[in-house]
């Protein structure tokens, strides 16, 4: 199961506080779920996750892993803002059929369902790994790392950056990223001959080309140097290609 920790953010700045340090517009969080990042001033990635309004709070929905170095981060940024930060006797609760009343939509794409925020722990926890491969949606922890630019995992189509908010940390390099260079490397979804494991290392012409990471059958998504990915490549003994 994928633990997540919801934090909530309150105090009459908590708005503008995270405004100014995370990759999307928070003024979405009034009308559904706001899927975003806080990165590095050298524009790495540190954590992703889900923001809620609840009230005059915001929810933070995040991978439990993430939640204390991010409630840390946060901290070191808070100076003499008006904002208090504490983990919310909440649970995720997830699913891909119709919504709930209390369901948000998921923002990154249609098909990865919704999410709901309850004091109940949920009995199961949806698979959606074959979902992400399908629709080439990064996992934190997997395709998500702390040497992840946020353009090359895909944030823009996932909904998760907005190149008019604004300055927050990290947005320089971002906005250089997205104005001024061709991307050279990011995620791809790959079909597979054979059998890889995830975290395999990808050749082509027996030169580094990429890695491999969430595998479904014979679909993966793999982060890959463009430039060499081109026609067939192995990982192990499987052959790989874009898919």
């Amino acid at each position: 199961m994928n633990l997540r920790r919801i934090l909530r953010i309150s105090g009459s700045d908590a708005r503008d506080f995270l405004q100014g340090l995370v990759t999307n517009d928070v003024g979405g969080v009034d009308t559904g779920l706001v899927y975003a990042a806080m990165l590095t001033p050298q524009g790495k990635y540190i954590a992703d996750f889900f923001l809620l309004a609840d009230s005059e709070d915001i929810l933070l929905d995040v991978d439990d892993t993430l939640a204390d170095s991010l409630i840390q981060r946060l901290s070191m940024y808070k100076l003499r803002a008006d904002i208090t930060i504490a983990t919310a006797t909440l649970h995720v609760h997830r699913g891909t059929g119709p919504a709930p009343d209390d369901g948000h939509a998921d923002p990154r794409h249609k098909e990865l369902g919704w999410r709901a925020y309850r004091a109940t722990i949920p009995e199961d926890e949806p698979d959606l790994t074959a979902l992400r491969v399908a629709h080439l949606i990064p996992e934190t922890g997997i395709e998500l790392t702390p040497d992840t630019f946020i353009l090359e995992a895909g944030f823009e189509r996932l909904n998760g950056v907005d190149f008019k908010k604004g300055c927050y940390v990290g947005q320089e390099v971002t906005a250089r990223m997205k104005h001024k260079t061709e991307l050279r490397k990011g995620l791809a979804r790959v079909s597979l001959d054979g059998t890889a494991e995830p975290g395999a290392p990808i050749t082509a012409d027996g030169k580094p080309a990429g890695t491999l990471h969430s595998v479904a059958g014979n679909q993966a998504i793999a982060y890959l140097r463009f430039d060499r990915a081109k026609g067939e490549m192995m990982a192990g003994d499987a052959k790989v290609s874009r898919a």
